[in-house]
């Protein structure tokens, strides 16, 4: 691309509907390929940094689930965006920005926070949406009013990653968000992984089962919520049933003006 009359490089022009088919032309093909139902894997289109033009004509071409990092960007595509969209909340999220976020997007807009590592945010969360059935004024018991939970685990051991280590700290933090968040419901389990170590999958396959063990609920009520741009389709071949795709769909994303 040229320069513009200020000397700036042009910003390239995505085809973001003709990269979302591909994408999911290439997860459905997979999905055959491991003899799995078809539609059994979601695809979460990640938006992060990038203009909700371009999440409008995601959504044109069909899309609805969408991934955010930061939960100030999110709250602010959520309000430009059709209600039936489904965010998924996918970075670190500190607690004193759960309130804000469920009251902002609302339920279930706000369909999936996949980075809870902690008691601190899951009671935080669980707070904020049980103020939000109060304000509402709705029944108790209605699925609307509970907000869908990943519970993120650092599968790779690295100290640069966020969530809980495999076994007992998972375990545990699962057992105690059951047991006393009744506004949260655990939808499943997050990893992001080591680049290229697809151990990482495997792993988290292996913390599904005993999570469903201890908690008593089969295994496939619980998603894995794995892979991105660079893996999406091994994670499927290891049994990922959510898969995280930004940059393939939308291009490189810029971060020079990004207000968290």
């Amino acid at each position: 691309m040229g320069a513009d009359g200020d000397g700036e490089a042009a910003e390239p022009t995505v085809n973001v509907a003709a990269n979302l088919a591909e994408v999911r032309s290439r997860i459905d093909a997979k999905v055959e390929e491991c003899h799995r139902a078809k539609g059994s894997v979601r695809l979460v289109a990640v938006s992060k940094t990038k203009p909700t033009e371009l999440l409008r004509e995601a959504y044109d071409a069909g899309q609805r689930a969408f991934g955010e990092n930061y939960a100030q960007e999110l709250m602010t595509k959520a309000s430009e965006m059709p209600e039936d969209v489904a965010w998924h909340f996918i970075g670190p999220l500190q607690s004193n920005k759960a309130a804000p976020l469920v009251k902002k997007v609302g339920l279930p807009q706000l369909a999936c926070v996949e980075t809870v590592a902690s008691m601190k945010l899951a009671n935080k969360l669980n707070n904020a949406v049980d103020s939000l059935v109060k304000d509402r004024g709705e029944g108790e018991d209605s699925k609307a009013n509970t907000l869908g939970i990943y519970l993120q685990v650092n599968t790779s051991g690295e100290e640069s990653k966020s969530g809980l280590m495999p076994g007992a700290e998972l375990i545990d933090l699962a057992r105690d968000v059951a047991a006393t968040c009744r506004r949260l419901s655990i939808d499943g389990l997050m990893t992001i992984g080591a680049p290229g170590d697809f151990s990482c999958f495997d792993a988290l396959v292996q913390c599904r089962e005993e999570v469903a063990d201890s908690l008593g609920v089969e295994v496939d009520s619980l998603d894995l919520s794995m892979g991105m741009s660079g893996d999406y389709e091994s994670a499927i071949e290891r049994g990922a049933t959510s898969v995280r795709v930004g940059s393939t769909i939308f291009g490189a994303r810029d971060y020079s003006n990004l207000n968290k």
